[in-house]
């Protein structure tokens, strides 16, 4: 479920509702009037939560999760053993009708011009709050930290004690641990980049996630962390990151990681603890990387990465195979003398 501190939610809907609003029809055999609550993910929905399944490959979260009504198509239909079936030709296109009727946008609520810090957060002591910071509605900021010039906290964020949060940054819909330091430019919480692609263009698909950050991070300037979809962004105690770097929705960071220059790790992606990240490596979407592993720079990763493992190149394989074929494509490729 949504963070309430951040998202309002409408509902509860009756499942004929939902499925004339997202265009779906439904299987045999559940009441039209069943109420459903909210929406989630498939491995974590409960009874009157709706989720949807669209790649196969995610059958067996449904044994893990309770759904009352599954949005799926109608070739993974029988696949949907516990709760109600809606079908649909596009099951994401159909959930993001859902979650739009749940969760609308919101338009933003501006501060007024002459209080720069809502009435409503809660500021702790000793903390410093910079000329030009915007410090939202129910934001709490912890002991001793300090927010700089022209941040913007948004509403709800919850940082911990002793963070330094750099200038011009804007941290939205996360909750930050103890003693990280955020560094100038970086942007925290904005959208995931979530569209389903269809006849009518790119529908967009809400963003309800949060990011969490926990202790002793850092991030380096002009890096982005986007909030998750329905779960969380989350990076691990003690892991930091360099400059420009991109960590997109639903990614999972383990602890004491470090992830170097202009690397972009795409959506679901989890990495484990200990995981190096040298630059510019792109590690693709829903990717698994295990604990100790190291990425040289620049590689592509396409597959699952094991635990310890060494890989560079792209696609990325194991660094001694790697150079390897280099010293053998030397030797081909030598002229004779």
């Amino acid at each position: 479920m949504p963070d309430p501190r951040f998202y309002h939610r409408a509902g509860p809907f009756k499942l004929a509702d939902l499925a004339g609003r997202c265009g779906a029809r439904l299987a045999p055999g559940p009441d039209p009037g069943l109420l459903i609550h909210d929406i989630a993910n498939i491995d974590t929905a409960g009874a009157g939560e709706i989720a949807y399944l669209a790649d196969p490959a995610y059958v067996n979260a449904l044994s893990t999760g309770r759904c009352g009504a599954c949005v799926t198509t109608e070739k993974l239909a029988g696949k949907v053993q516990n709760g109600a079936v809606m079908i649909a030709d596009n099951p994401r296109a159909a959930f993001a009708a859902i979650a739009n009727a749940f969760y609308p946008p919101v338009p933003p609520t501006a501060l007024r011009l002459d209080r720069a810090v809502a009435a409503d957060a809660v500021i702790g002591a000793d903390a410093v709050i910079s000329p030009g910071a915007v410090i939202s509605a129910k934001a709490n900021i912890g002991a001793r930290s300090v927010i700089g010039a022209n941040a913007v906290i948004g509403p709800g964020v919850v940082i911990g004690e002793d963070c330094r949060i750099g200038p011009n940054t804007t941290l939205r819909y996360c909750l930050i641990g103890n003693r990280v330091i955020v560094h100038p430019g970086v942007q925290i919480g904005q959208d995931g980049f979530g569209f389903v692609s269809g006849a009518q263009g790119h529908q967009k698909v809400p963003q309800l996630g949060r990011v969490i950050i926990h202790d002793d991070v850092e991030i380096g300037a002009n890096s982005a962390v986007d909030r998750g979809t329905t779960g969380d962004t989350v990076i691990g105690a003690g892991t930091k990151i360099d400059n420009l770097v991109q960590i997109a929705h639903n990614v999972e960071i383990g602890q004491r990681c470090i992830i170097v220059s202009q690397a972009g790790i795409a959506g679901s992606a989890k990495l484990g603890n200990g995981v190096v990240v040298g630059g510019q490596v792109g590690v693709a979407d829903h990717v698994k990387v295990g604990d100790g592993a190291q990425i040289a720079g620049k590689t592509g990763v396409m597959r699952d990465i094991g635990p310890g493992e060494a890989v560079m190149g792209y696609p990325a394989r194991p660094i001694k195979q790697f150079w390897r074929e280099i010293a053998g494509l030397s030797r081909l490729t030598k002229r004779d003398k």
